[in-house]
């Protein structure tokens, strides 16, 4: 005689462990690339000898739309 099969009709708990992330942890890694991407943009601080044009103007294009 086959056994039966019981479904369950709510998600099963993992014991009250949290799954939500805290404000920081979304916040810092965002701050943190905003920062490194300003500093790259950041014609002044680039003293780079023989670098890519093609990138050079990439990174410019970038800077002229992040500024308006």
């Amino acid at each position: 005689m086959p056994a039966r099969t019981h479904f369950r009709t709510h998600p099963a708990t993992t014991g009250g462990v949290d799954v939500r992330l805290p404000w920081w942890a979304l916040a810092l890694p965002v701050l943190a690339f905003a920062i490194l991407f300003l500093l790259i943009l950041n014609p002044s601080d680039a003293h780079a000898a023989g670098a890519d044009p093609e990138i050079a103007h990439l990174v410019e294009r970038a800077r002229q739309l992040l500024t308006r």
